[in-house]
């Protein structure tokens, strides 16, 4: 299994647990979800689309350093076209806003990237 997959596979079964009435708990709060679909909302398309919403979220998940944010972001752009040209701006700006402390992250930003682009199918 490749580790887009391994991502994408381990997200699902969390949010499940995290969101998912079973009997003897209660999935989920209501404010968290509230949060997951104010998440989802937000990318949607509006003033900005879609796609540089998702382009806004990789370079502020970058800055953030968040592993986990990237590869999603990495994912949803992309799924919304974003081409390699446009992610090595994206993480440049990432970069200039986030200082030296951005690059191990924009390596594995590159590699999960890579790993996407070499197997469209499997996901």
């Amino acid at each position: 299994m490749s580790r887009v997959q391994e991502f994408q596979r381990f997200r699902a079964r969390l949010n499940d647990r995290i969101l998912t009435d079973r009997p003897g708990r209660v999935g989920g709060t209501l404010n968290t979800k509230r949060f997951f679909t104010l998440d989802g909302a937000c990318y949607k398309d509006g003033a900005l689309d879609a796609r540089t919403k998702e382009l806004l979220g990789l370079v502020a998940s970058m800055v953030l350093r968040c592993d986990d944010c990237i590869a999603y972001h990495v994912i949803e752009c992309a799924r919304a076209g974003v081409t390699d040209e446009q992610f090595f701006e994206a993480f440049d700006v990432a970069l200039i806003v986030g200082g030296s402390i951005v690059i191990p992250h924009l390596r594995r930003a590159v590699d999960f990237l890579d790993e996407y682009r070499a197997n469209p199918t499997a996901h």
